[in-house]
């Protein structure tokens, strides 16, 4: 007999893979047309494939139209709830790009810590250098570069996974860094059952192996997702609070999965090393 929750959690993962498909195929049709601007521009802009948790993106037609069949918006979704947020401090995103993953540089045997100075409050997560150095040394040196400063986080999902996303400067979702880093850590011990525990925070991919670039998401519920996205850090105790106050504000589309209500700016990205 199959219980309520696994239920449940089958629907979510079953919802999970048919929205990657439809993103998969939509990005084999994206490159195919960006691979002709590349060649007339020379620019390879890897990082676009960044994309992310659960493959939706909020600007393309046929997955807004596959959101509103499948979740009902609740009879809230018209009246937002207070932005719990202060406005952004001043200044804008820098637009930088590279070619290739950085040079290795963070010693692996030493704590890191990504802090994330918001509009809503600081979240500090402890990163996981030994696990997954890749990922660490790529945030390290974006944030060393100021790549995530004055960015917003794009999205927030509070049906079937609860997370919060960010790192795209564009806002849009489809944003990167120009370069894509290995996937590292998927056998993480925390990630049990296909369930990702709140407080993790995990790199976004395409669906493709090795896909990331510098789109993340924090996880501030317990979440029902494949171990296929790095597990890289944990939030703190009061970073969750931060995660829970912008969850509590909700979405903008009301059907669980949109830009969060509350107004998620990184003022500023650092990386300590102690």
């Amino acid at each position: 007999m199959v219980s309520q929750e696994q239920r449940r959690r089958q629907l979510a993962r079953e919802k999970f893979l048919r929205q990657q498909q439809r993103r998969t195929a939509a990005r084999r049709r994206a490159r195919m047309r960006n691979s002709v601007i590349a060649s007339v521009l020379g620019v390879v802009v890897i990082g676009s494939v960044a994309l992310y948790t659960t493959g939706v993106l909020k600007n393309d037609q046929d997955d807004k139209a596959n959101a509103s069949a499948e979740v009902t918006p609740s009879a809230s979704a018209t009246s937002k709830a207070p932005d719990p947020c202060a406005k952004p401090a001043a200044g804008s995103v820098k637009k930088l790009s590279w070619k290739k993953e950085p040079a290795m540089t963070i010693d692996t045997s030493a704590q890191y810590t990504l802090k994330l100075a918001t509009t809503c409050g600081e979240i500090d997560v402890a990163m996981k250098a030994k696990a997954a150095p890749h990922t660490v040394n790529s945030f390290d040196f974006l944030a060393g570069k100021g790549y995530f400063d004055h960015s917003k986080c794009h999205r927030l999902t509070t049906n079937g996974i609860y997370v919060l996303q960010c790192g795209d400067p564009t806002g849009t979702g489809t944003g990167g860094p120009g370069y894509t880093i290995p996937d590292e850590n998927l056998k993480d011990k925390s990630l049990k059952g296909n369930v990702y525990p709140a407080g993790t925070v995990a790199m976004a991919n395409t669906g493709q192996k090795h896909s990331g670039g510098s789109q993340f998401f924090l996880v501030y519920q317990d979440s029902p997702l494949p171990p296929s996205y790095t597990p890289f850090g944990t939030v703190s105790e009061a970073g969750m609070k931060v995660l829970k106050k912008i969850a509590a504000a909700g979405e903008s589309t009301g059907a669980g999965d949109g830009a969060p209500n509350a107004t998620v700016v990184i003022d500023k990205a650092t990386v300590v090393k102690s």
